[in-house]
């Protein structure tokens, strides 16, 4: 069986173009998420607010963000895709949080096969309303879990094309070291090793 993290080719226009691997399609209140050991879809948790996810939001293949799960990216598109689907996707730009201390990046995307969203490359080219719907999500989604959450303003694409190219950097050392799944001591290794050593 094809796992959805570790099997699906990244891409060939990397940074700015990317596969993504949809979790949860846009309108959905439930947080799908990837189970790392079978590569099958789980649900986390439904949302306990009264609100749903603003864009298709999943994972980008083969990469290992800072908070040890898959690069996150929304993807904009016209419609609701299937979870577990591939969609060819563009960065436009990155949203960052800060949830249990740790940065947590949501690559912003737009479906490059989608006409109404492929002509956009900066994030500051969509509607003003769209972003903050995007940004307002993330605030209020963990409120009523008496959970505070941080989001950044949407930076654009050159902070984010950096960041999937660290993520991408940080899965090849992980994997690398021969380890299949993210567990903490071999996740400890890696960050001490990619600390920026003192002056």
């Amino acid at each position: 069986m094809v796992h959805p993290w570790h099997d699906v080719a990244i891409g060939e226009r990397l940074p700015e173009e990317f596969t993504a691997v949809i979790e949860i399609p846009t309108g959905s209140s439930v947080k799908y998420e990837l189970d790392k050991v079978s590569g099958l879809l789980k649900v986390d948790r439904i949302l306990y607010s009264a609100v749903y996810y603003p864009a298709n939001y999943g994972l980008i293949p083969q990469t290992l963000a800072e908070d040890d799960d898959p690069l996150d990216v929304l993807v904009l598109c016209q419609e609701a895709v299937a979870p577990l689907t591939l969609v060819r996707a563009r960065a436009i730009g990155v949203m960052t949080m800060r949830d249990a201390g740790k940065p947590d990046h949501k690559i912003l995307a737009v479906s490059v096969d989608d006409p109404q969203y492929c002509g956009y490359r900066e994030a500051n080219e969509l509607p003003a309303p769209r972003l903050a719907m995007l940004r307002r999500f993330f605030q209020d989604y963990k409120i009523l879990e008496n959970k505070a959450v941080v989001v950044n303003r949407i930076q654009p694409k050159s902070v984010a094309l950096p960041i999937v190219l660290d993520a991408m950097d940080r899965y090849t050392e992980w994997r690398r070291g021969g380890v299949h799944l993210p567990h903490e001591a071999a996740l400890r290794r890696l960050r001490q090793r990619r600390k920026p050593s003192k002056a």
